[in-house]
């Protein structure tokens, strides 16, 4: 997949960039509680599980 799609996706819904970049797992259910409580975590999160 589209790196530039995929940081894109980050930035406007971890969640789903998360689950098209490592599947369902524990990475996913990690973003959601970011996203969940605080959505900037959530969003840095997620960049760096693409960017890694």
């Amino acid at each position: 997949m589209n790196k530039v799609i995929l940081i894109i996706l980050a930035i406007l819904l971890p969640p789903v960039a998360v689950f098209l970049k490592a599947g369902v797992g524990k990475h996913l259910l990690l973003n959601i509680v970011l996203c969940i409580f605080f959505f900037i975590p959530g969003v840095l999160h997620a960049l760096w599980l693409i960017l890694k």
